[in-house]
C-alpha cells in the first residue's frame, strides 16, 4: 500500500545518527569512520579557542584543561565531540585576556561562560559515547542471520500501526533480542522472528517463509490448492465459539460441495483442536498437495460433522453474473442485473466491469451487488470497485492511533454504473475488502444494504518481502467507513435483513424474482427503488 510508506530524511548529526542505525542496522560502518576521520589537533584546537574566550590563556590552566588529562576520553571518542561541537553554532566574538586576573575579577561571567559552555559539551560527550558504545559493537558482530532479524524488526518499526508497539520499547526489545537470542540457522532466526512479533499480540500480524510467501501471492492472482475455506476468529468470545469460524466456502470447491457454511466452526483439522489454533496455522494445514486429504470437524448449528475433503486446486473466479427477467409483458418487462462478488484478487475490478457492460447490454434497469460469504482480499480492488459505482465522496478513512492518515475517495472519473438503482446483499461471512466496498455505498447512499451484519475486520495488512524471500503481514492501518463508523469487531449493518430462505447463487436468485409466491418477489420493491 503505497499510500502508507513514507521516507524520512535528516542532516547528518549525531542525533540522526542515533535514529539512522535503529533504523537501518548497515549503518554504522561508514559514518562512524567519517566522525574518526577529524584529527586529534583539530579538536584540541577547537577546544583551546573556546578557553580564550574564556580568557583562561595562563599555561597552568590550559595544562589543567588538556585533553590529555581527561582519562576517558580517547581518540575516537574525540573526533567525534569535535563534530558535536562545532554543531553548537557560531560563538559570540572571541576577547583576548593577557593575564589570569582579569579572569578572576570577572567570576559571575566566568560561571555563566562555564556553565554555557561545559554543560552542553560534557552532555555531549555522554551522548555520543554511549552512542559509540552502543552501534560500535553490535556493528562489528552483526552476522547474516542478524541482518534478517534487523530488517523484520525495521519494517514492524516502520510500518506497525500501533507506535506503542503492544506496551514496549521497540528499540529495548531489538538490542536484547540482538543480545539473547540465537540467531545461528536460518530456522532459529525465523524462530526470533516469530518470538518478536507474538509480543505484538495481533493475530494478523505474522511472519511467511519464502513458500508461503509465493502461496499467499498465487492465491491473491486466482488460485490456490486446498479445500475452498476462508476462515477467522469468532467476533464474540462465547464457549460455544471455541474454534474457528468458517468466513466462507468458494463456490464449487470441496468445502462448499460437502455443504460447509459461513458461521460453522471448524473445531479440529487432522484430529488437532483448534481451540488454541491461528487462522494462519490452521490455513497452511488446509493446503496441501493436490489429491490429498484432510480431516475436518465441523459443528454446523447443534451437529457436530467429521468430514474428509480431497484437497484440490480452486480456481478463485471472482465474478459470476446473470440477467434476470422479472414478470411482465414482453420486452417491457423489469430486468435485474445480478453480480456475485467472491473475491478481490488481481482481476476483481476488471471482472466487475466487464459484468455490467455485459448486463446493460441487455438493458438492464437495476443491479444487485452479491457480497455474501466474500472474506476480502486485495485493498486496492476494493477501492477501485468502489470507484465504479459512485460519482463521487469519501470511500474509506485510513486510521491510525492518532486518527485520520489518509483519506480515498473518488470524483467521479472511474465511474461507470452510477444511476440504476442498486441492491448490495451482506452476510456475517462478509469480510475485510468487502466491508470497504458495503460501507462505502451504504455511507454514499449509493446502495441499500440487505442481509446480517458483516464480519468486522476493520484494520487492514500490507505484506513486505524480505531480502531472504521471507516476507511478513504486517497491520498497517485501521479504518472508518465514510460516516467515520468503525466496523472492527462489529461490522457493517445493513438497512434491511433477508430472509433465511433467499437464495445464494444467480440461478436460484432469478427463479425466486419471478415466483410471486417467494421471499425475492416480496421484496421485490425494497431491493430495486433507489
Amino acid at each position: 500500500m503505497e499510500v502508507l510508506a513514507t521516507s524520512v530524511t535528516a542532516s547528518f548529526s549525531p542525533q540522526s545518527a542515533i535514529s539512522s542505525f535503529y533504523k537501518n542496522p548497515n549503518f554504522a560502518t561508514h559514518q562512524v569512520s567519517q566522525w574518526k576521520s577529524f584529527h586529534i589537533r583539530t579538536i584540541e584546537a577547537q577546544l583551546w579557542s573556546r578557553q580564550k574566550y574564556l580568557g583562561y590563556t595562563n599555561r597552568a590552566s590550559k595544562n589543567d584543561f588538556s585533553l590529555k588529562k581527561i582519562s576517558w576520553f580517547n581518540k575516537s571518542c574525540c573526533a567525534q565531540c569535535g563534530f558535536l561541537l562545532r554543531s553548537f553554532g557560531k560563538l559570540p566574538k572571541l576577547r583576548k585576556y593577557n593575564s589570569p586576573q582579569r579572569v578572576i575579577s570577572h567570576p559571575e561571567k566566568f560561571r555563566q561562560h562555564v556553565s554555557v559552555l561545559f554543560m552542553p559539551f560534557v552532555v555531549g560527550v555522554m551522548l555520543v559515547m554511549s552512542v559509540s558504545v552502543d552501534i560500535s559493537k553490535p556493528a562489528r558482530a552483526l552476522t547474516e542471520e542478524n541482518l534478517i532479524f534487523l530488517e523484520a524488526w525495521r519494517t514492524i518499526d516502520r510500518a506497525y500501526v500501533d507506535k506503542n508497539f503492544n506496551g514496549q520499547s521497540w528499540f529495548r526489545y531489538r538490542e536484547n533480542a540482538l543480545r539473547s537470542e540465537p540467531m545461528n540457522t536460518r530456522e532459529e532466526t525465523y524462530m526470533a522472528i516469530r518470538k518478536m512479533l507474538a509480543t505484538l499480540d495481533d493475530p494478523f500480524t505474522r511472519f511467511l517463509e519464502p513458500e508461503k510467501l509465493r502461496n499467499l501471492r498465487s492465491g491473491s492472482q486466482g488460485a490456490l490448492t486446498g479445500v475452498g475455506l476462508s476462515i477467522g476468529y469468532p467476533t464474540q468470545v462465547k464457549e460455544s465459539s471455541a474454534g474457528l469460524v468458517v468466513i466462507s466456502a468458494s463456490p464449487g470447491g470441496p468445502a462448499y460441495r460437502a455443504g460447509i457454511l459461513s458461521g460453522d466452526v471448524i473445531l479440529a483439522i487432522d484430529d488437532t483442536s483448534t481451540e488454541n489454533m491461528g487462522i494462519y496455522d490452521a490455513a497452511e494445514r488446509l493446503q496441501g498437495a493436490e489429491g490429498s486429504s484432510v480431516a475436518l470437524t465441523i459443528r454446523s448449528g447443534s451437529e457436530v460433522k467429521n468430514l474428509a475433503l480431497m484437497r484440490e486446486k480452486v480456481s478463485l473466479n471472482p465474478v459470476t453474473s446473470r440477467l434476470c427477467k422479472l414478470p411482465g409483458a414482453g420486452n417491457d418487462a423489469p430486468k435485474i442485473g445480478y453480480i456475485k462478488l467472491t473475491t478481490f484478487n488481481q482481476r476483481a475490478s476488471g471482472a466487475v466491469k466487464e459484468a455490467i457492460n455485459n448486463l446493460r447490454s441487455g438493458s438492464v434497469d437495476a443491479f444487485v451487488l452479491d457480497l455474501r460469504d466474500n472474506s476480502g482480499g486485495l485493498f486496492p480492488e476494493g477501492i477501485e470497485i468502489a470507484k465504479i459505482w459512485l460519482d463521487k465522496g469519501v470511500i474509506v478513512y485510513i486510521c491510525d492511533s492518532r486518527g485520520v492518515r489518509d483519506i480515498f475517495d473518488t470524483d467521479g472519473s472511474s465511474a461507470l454504473a452510477t444511476s440504476e438503482p442498486l441492491a448490495v446483499l451482506v452476510n456475517k461471512g462478509t469480510a475485510s475488502a468487502s466491508e470497504i466496498l458495503a460501507g462505502a455505498l451504504k455511507d454514499n447512499k449509493r446502495a441499500t444494504l440487505f442481509g446480517e451484519p458483516t464480519y468486522g475486520k476493520g484494520k487492514i495488512q500490507s505484506v513486505f518481502e524480505l531480502s531472504d524471500g521471507s516476507g511478513l503481514v504486517v497491520t498497517v492501518a485501521r479504518y472508518e467507513t465514510p460516516a467515520h463508523t468503525d466496523i472492527d469487531k462489529v461490522g457493517v449493518i445493513p438497512d434491511h435483513p433477508l430472509p433465511k430462505s433467499f437464495p445464494k447463487d444467480e440461478e436460484a436468485l432469478c427463479s425466486c424474482l419471478q415466483d410471486p409466491a417467494s421471499a425475492c418477489y416480496v421484496n421485490k420493491v425494497q431491493l430495486f427503488s433507489r
